[in-house]
């Protein structure tokens, strides 16, 4: 396994810094080694700095890791049970290598065993895309990168590191989001592993979950609703699966159907948000939703004019219906619905010349 080239450890909170670098000594101290490893490595790569940290320690029993750290930290136990330990008041969880061995069909059906003398490319394999399996030492600044991931966000692409990936099926949507964030394609190997997948038995908050930082994050959101076309997994959000081939009036969309109009609307908005959090998550997932209606509501006249009469309240419905399999935050819905159901006004109201006072009405 080669070493990569170095890493630089961008961290934007000093105390953080400081304690990842507490940890590593402490750990180093006892006989162990502690990586730094996932979004904080990828980031640093990117020349990006990160907010929290991951690390993973090698050579370390985990009882005797949590009595190292807990001499000097104040530990939450939350993980405990997978080898993780959170640092309280911090964002950094301290764990070790794990081997997991499937004991059923379901999402959660995974027997975990911690083994913090497993060999680091194992590691590495249980992690999901490549660009997260580069583990950086704090101390020295060596950078181990078994599958390649720096070079694959060098060239653009999202590849999985093991056939571990298709025993959890919530990692196609992490793909979703990863894409859109980074501007990835995905690999040929990555969609066909993909394809062969289903949501079984995801929970609701999960998958909403990695929704939001499409929505939030993602740099380039048309990337990741590509990749769950490329996937098959489209067809887990029939809502959004129905709008391709949905045909538009060409002089008002020359973009092409409904499903293109959706994706170029998206990477729009992504370019135009706010940064509070809670507004571009109400006006993405929005946006996202507000022509559901015409899949259903479009017809094509003779003479080949193309309306669709009466999708603003259908797409209130069925955004309604996907909504409610992504979150069950009743106050996030409520927001996003009239936005739907009003997103034609202020074109409306352009166009016919209003006073500011209509516009501050529809507001």
């Amino acid at each position: 396994m080669a070493d990569a080239p170095r890493i630089p450890l961008q961290v934007d909170d000093q105390d953080v810094l400081a304690a990842v670098l507490q940890v590593c000594e402490l750990v180093q101290g006892a006989g162990g080694r502690a990586w730094l490893v996932g979004g904080g490595v990828r980031d640093g790569a990117r020349g990006l700095v990160t907010r929290d940290a991951d690390l993973e320690v090698f050579g370390l029993e985990p009882d005797a890791l949590q009595a190292l750290l807990g001499r000097v930290f104040a530990l939450e136990l939350v993980g405990r049970s997978f080898g993780i330990l959170k640092l309280k008041g911090l964002p950094i969880d301290v764990g070790v290598p794990r081997r997991e061995t499937r004991t059923g069909a379901g999402h959660r059906d995974f027997a975990v065993q911690a083994d913090p003398f497993l060999e680091l490319h194992l590691a590495a394999a249980r992690r999901d895309f490549t660009m997260n399996a580069v583990y950086l030492d704090p101390l020295t600044g060596e950078v181990k990168d078994p599958y390649d991931g720096i070079g694959d966000l060098q060239r653009g692409l999202l590849r999985h590191t093991s056939a571990a990936f298709g025993e959890d099926p919530l990692r196609v949507l992490r793909g979703m989001q990863l894409a859109a964030r980074f501007d990835l394609e995905a690999a040929p190997e990555t969609v066909r592993v993909c394809r062969g997948m289903g949501m079984q038995d995801l929970a609701a908050e999960r998958v909403g979950e990695e929704w939001r930082k499409l929505i939030v994050l993602g740099a380039v959101p048309s990337r990741g609703l590509r990749f769950l076309e490329q996937t098959g997994w489209l067809r887990f959000f029939p809502e959004l699966d129905a709008l391709r081939g949905v045909p538009q009036d060409p002089q008002h969309h020359p973009e092409g159907d409904v499903w293109v109009h959706t994706l170029h609307c998206l990477d729009a908005f992504a370019d135009e948000r706010t940064g509070d959090p809670w507004e571009d998550l109400v006006v993405g997932l929005a946006v996202l939703c507000h022509d559901l209606g015409k899949a259903d509501r479009t017809t094509v006249e003779e003479g080949g004019r193309i309306r669709s009469l009466g999708h603003e309240a259908r797409s209130v419905e069925l955004a309604r219906a996907f909504l409610g399999r992504l979150t069950d935050q009743r106050r996030l819905v409520e927001q996003v619905l009239p936005l739907v159901a009003e997103h034609g006004k202020p074109q409306q109201l352009f166009q016919a010349g209003s006073s500011d006072a209509a516009v501050r009405r529809l507001a």
